[in-house]
């Protein structure tokens, strides 16, 4: 197979993602996209001097592309991935899909009526301790799932969240959506349905009300115009030093977004499930529950650092408080999201050309996104029973079908898949 060419639209945060994918032999970064001068500086500096460099996207597509990154900000996924998918490029967009739900059903049918491969950077389903979870619910070890709970204590949440961006309304709706839709992902996986309805409440508890707050522009009105060339990056005010987080400076001059939320939501399989994210606690993980009706399995570490996370399981007697389990395994980990970003390009790469299954399922991104925007909702509408927006059942069996117009597994496999 001749070399990939390949093309990256946003050379920001995330395009650690494209530098996994310059594998000079099998696939090579020829074309680069952003409007701003840092990150078509970066462009240069990652790929070097005979990369194509655009100030629009659009350009890109005289550069003769066998693929693309989109890793623009969340807001500015749909125009790119629309484009190339129109002229039958093969997209990876980063999660989440986009900060809607029409925008997600805009980009699905895109993919389908022009038969371009679409795949979504949700990365943790790559990740070897959610992979050896899933696993173990597909052996039976916990019998049949019945309910899974996750808490994400996001420890540098005013640094990364807060400071740029991600802490406004308008360019995420919310971070119950943005940060998320990893674990909203995560727990449909394991629980192998979807958000049907939901309820949440949340506050914006710390950082809306921080007296130290500086903003990293002068002006919050600022033409948005200019505002592209000057946007921070979320480690460019990194300070992990800084406790407590009312301490932190340097905040977004907007910030709308939510910093604690927990919702409820019913699958449409019966499955009962919880999400609880924070933005301001000391310590910065994700812990998994699952149950089922022979057991439970929880994660302690979650390996997407330099941590060494342990999967416990408790099901064969039953006791008061105990910190040893009936079983116990130590996932292999270390490293920045524990290996799942180099799997997760490889994945993208064979996909882009051959087709066939993946780990990561468009479907799946979409209703991640339509249930953080359901819980957003009922967040801020003081707790409302929130649906979820139904998915078109032709979308679904198409991308049951792995992209193909062959027959595919009955709607809703891809939850599991």
């Amino acid at each position: 197979m001749s070399e990939l060419r390949v093309g990256v639209v946003g050379v920001g945060q995330r395009a650690g993602l494209a530098v996994e994918a310059n594998r000079p032999g099998r696939a090579r970064v020829v074309s680069c996209a952003d409007p701003a001068v840092r990150g078509r500086a970066d462009a240069v500096a990652l790929f070097g001097p005979d990369v194509a460099v655009h100030t629009d996207h659009r350009r890109m597509l005289d550069d003769r592309l066998d693929a693309v990154f989109v890793l623009t900000p969340d807001d500015r996924h749909v125009e790119p991935a629309l484009s190339f998918l129109t002229a039958g490029v093969p997209v990876f967009v980063e999660k989440p899909l986009a900060i809607t739900v029409p925008d997600c059903d805009r980009l699905l049918r895109a993919a389908h009526e022009s038969g371009t491969r679409l795949y979504v950077g949700h990365n943790l389903r790559h990740l070897p301790m959610l992979r050896r979870m899933r696993e173990l619910i597909d052996e039976g070890a916990i019998g049949r799932v019945r309910s899974v709970w996750c808490r994400h204590f996001v420890g540098h949440g005013g640094d990364f969240y807060f400071k740029d961006w991600h802490a406004e309304r308008a360019r995420t709706t919310g971070l119950l959506l943005q940060k998320g839709a990893h674990d909203l992902d995560v727990i449909h996986w394991l629980a192998g349905g979807y958000a049907h309805d939901v309820v949440a409440m949340g506050d914006l508890a710390v950082y809306g009300g921080n007296p130290r707050r500086e903003p990293v522009l002068a002006a919050a009105g600022r033409d948005p115009a200019t505002r592209v060339e000057e946007e921070a990056r979320a480690r460019d005010g990194f300070a992990p030093q800084v406790w407590p987080p009312t301490a932190m400076t340097g905040l977004n001059p907007i910030v709308d977004v939510e910093d604690i939320s927990l919702m409820l939501t019913r699958l449409d399989n019966g499955v009962l499930a919880s999400y609880q994210q924070c933005h301001f606690t000391p310590d910065y993980w994700r812990n998994y529950t699952v149950i089922g009706d022979e057991g439970r399995m929880e994660n302690f570490g979650d390996g997407l650092e330099d941590d060494h996370p342990s999967i416990k399981l408790w099901n064969l007697r039953r006791s008061g408080y105990r910190a040893d389990a009936d079983r116990s395994e130590y996932v292999p980990g270390g490293g920045l999201h524990g290996g799942a970003d180099p799997a997760l390009v490889t994945e993208f790469l064979r996909f882009a050309v051959h087709g066939g299954p993946t780990r990561t399922s468009p479907i799946a991104a979409r209703q991640a996104v339509a249930a953080g925007v359901a819980a957003t909702a009922s967040l801020r509408a003081g707790g409302v029973r929130t649906e979820v927006a139904p998915l078109d059942p032709d979308l679904v069996r198409y991308f049951a079908a792995h992209q193909s117009t062959a027959p595919g597994p009955p709607s809703g496999a891809a939850a599991t898949s």
